[in-house]
């Protein structure tokens, strides 16, 4: 690694790049060739005929439907080079597209080859439409049951149906070509403290059976590895950046649960944990053990394998088709569980004053976007982090504009003076999960940038102040962090907010901020506030707090619900351009950074507390430049 110029200890941790001590979570390796898709591709089109398939849907997703995958699920990745967290393939006899939605459309294009690939933007073109046009005839799509939804594969149907085009569940053709696929993961699986969780699993269990048993459904199928570990107070180590375990469970009316699982990840001690009421049986043995459930069984058509579906309806077991169970009180934070996001929270606050300050130490053009992510993930470890929550985007200039960037030793850059440097990341700690973005300018500052950066500040601020009527979904209220932008005839490809779990996974449902969901915000629930604008090719801006809902004060007794900010992070003011500041956005800002000096002061290093005092000043004593 290229070592930082002006090395120098700051908040007692040696800064360059490469010691032992800031050995990065993640790695830099680019994640395939676009090179290495034509032969694959070729493989898989010969598998298709001899199938007698005339296309088929490669999908990112696993049988659990997780952001993350691991490695031996990576298919999309594997044949295409594409290696974002959303998107699919298809492939026909002489086509084939790589569908992503707007978060990705630049790497896309850099991922993969255009000669084999057509990028489509999805979904505004969806799979149905295309695969009806590249097969005017008609024809056999092919999909793997165990990766597709009920939904997918009935709105697929709906369609292509009309199209004359048959949806064909087979064997993985992409599997069948993978000669050197890895191993499925075999992660230590651990206990969650009850005092962390709020309540114990016997508890949670209870819980969620009380809910079937009052709609008489006699057992549910929970397919999603984070439902899972919120209802057993489990976590574990198979996936990168999600502390779950890979598996299936069966929770009957009465309480009782199979786990169906690798016996390797679960040690004596957490067989304990689990009870006697918890029964362990091998993964290969859940086919068998749905056919032979008493119906009704309840499966969530959005997130459950059409596989399962197919089993329970061709052994005639009644299916109620509903919400997974967990996933909205595990969304419903308890106070303990809101109680260790908020420590994290300043945990890891420390963590991001000190790669701040390391950043304002350091001589542009002498450092990179991999020796950041490196210092910073060294001062999270320092902090009690076990993980990150998600690969660290570290963008400097051009590089910010891609929504999901991850460096690699490929596209590394040196971050230079008049960048901007857009930096999104967050850590998994026993107690809670972080997810903080901060855009700031290395030297001079870009004049083109205040504006946008301003209103991006304005749109967090807008929504950080918001009270609404309860009952209001994130699609009813996203607008407010838009609206700024807006005005400016400006906007951003993504979504305002999404869910975060509590020591889970960095992005949960159901419901988030977003003109998508429909979901009514509850009390407890805690969403990421992260506006942003993006100019491809030259940088981009973001900016992340997390949000907690809570009961609002209203002065005529209404049922009202505002947010608590849960992060407490500078921002970096020199970027704003007051005048388009109003008196009461400064006034947010001024008792925001009022907080974070208060409750980091006696939390940060000793020689980091000047620069923390000068960073959190009121924005009225900021030299403007």
């Amino acid at each position: 690694m290229v070592r930082a110029a002006g090395e120098a200890a700051i908040g007692g941790m040696r800064t360059g790049a490469g010691s032992p001590e800031d050995t990065a979570f993640q790695d830099f390796s680019a994640p395939s060739s676009p090179a290495v898709a034509a032969p694959r591709v070729g493989a898989l089109r010969a598998r298709m005929a001899a199938q007698g398939l005339d296309a088929v849907i490669v999908p990112r997703a696993d049988a659990h439907q997780g952001e993350y995958v691991a490695d031996c699920d990576a298919r999309l990745r594997w044949l295409t080079g594409f290696s974002g967290s959303a998107g699919f393939a298809v492939v026909t006899a002489d086509r084939a597209a790589v569908f992503v939605d707007g978060r990705y459309r630049v790497q896309v294009r850099a991922e993969t080859d255009p000669a084999l690939f057509v990028p489509v933007n999805w979904p505004e073109t969806t799979a149905a439409d295309w695969v009806a046009d590249a097969l005017p005839g008609g024809g056999r799509l092919g999909f793997d049951p165990w990766l597709h939804t009920r939904a997918e594969i009935s709105a697929l149907r709906e369609r292509l149906d009309k199209a004359g085009v048959a949806l064909v569940g087979t064997d993985n053709p992409v599997d069948a070509i993978w000669s050197d696929r890895p191993a499925p993961p075999c992660g230590r699986a651990r206990r969650h403290p009850d005092d962390l969780a709020g309540a114990t699993a016997q508890q949670r269990r209870a819980q969620i059976a009380a809910v079937l048993a009052e709609a008489d459904q006699r057992a549910t199928v929970l397919t999603q590895p984070d439902s899972i570990a919120w209802l057993l107070n489990i976590r574990g180590s198979d996936i990168p950046r999600n502390p779950v375990v890979q598996a299936f469970a069966i929770l009957g009316h009465d309480g009782r649960a199979t786990l169906f699982v690798d016996r390797a990840k679960i040690h004596d001690d957490l067989r304990d944990h689990l009870g006697a009421d918890v029964m362990i049986a091998p993964p290969d043995r859940l086919a068998d053990t749905l056919v032979s459930l008493t119906g009704p069984v309840r499966l969530d058509p959005q997130t459950a394998p059409e596989q399962v579906f197919r089993l329970l309806e061709g052994a005639g077991i009644a299916i109620a088709e509903a919400p997974d169970p967990v996933a909205l009180p595990k969304a419903r934070k308890t106070a303990a569980e809101l109680s260790g996001m908020r420590a994290a929270q300043l945990r890891d606050a420390v963590a991001m004053v000190r790669i701040l300050a390391w950043l304002d130490s350091q001589t542009p053009g002498a450092f990179t976007e991999i020796d950041v992510v490196r210092t910073l993930e060294g001062f999270r470890r320092e902090a009690g982090c076990i993980d990150i929550s998600f690969d660290t985007i570290c963008g400097s200039g051009p590089n910010g504009a891609i929504v999901h960037y991850r460096v690699t030793e490929a596209t590394n850059r040196t971050v230079q003076p008049g960048d901007l440097l857009l930096l999104d990341s967050g850590g998994q700690y026993p107690d809670g999960t972080t997810d903080i973005t901060r855009t700031l300018p290395i030297g001079s500052v870009p004049d083109a940038a205040r504006d946008p950066f301003t209103r991006v500040l304005q749109g967090l601020i807008a929504l950080s102040r918001l009270r609404f009527p309860r009952g209001l979904s994130g699609r009813d209220i996203e607008a407010v962090a838009r609206a700024p932008l807006w005005t400016a005839g400006l906007d951003f490809d993504h979504g305002t907010g999404h869910g975060v779990g509590a020591a889970l996974c960095v992005h949960e449902g159901p419901a988030r901020i977003s003109r998508r969901s429909d979901i009514p915000l509850e009390p407890g629930m805690i969403f990421s506030n992260e506006p942003g604008y993006y100019r491809e090719g030259e940088w981009g801006i973001r900016l992340e707090n997390l949000i907690a809902v809570q009961p609002a004060d209203s002065p005529d007794g209404r049922d009202m619900l505002g947010f608590a900010t849960l992060t407490f992070v500078p921002f970096d003011r020199r970027l704003i351009d007051r005048n388009m500041l109003s008196p009461a956005e400064i006034d947010w800002l001024d008792s925001y950074h009022a907080v974070v000096r208060e409750r980091l002061d006696p939390l940060v290093p000793a020689d980091l507390r000047a620069w923390l005092h000068r960073a959190t000043a009121p924005l009225h004593a900021v030299l403007q430049t």
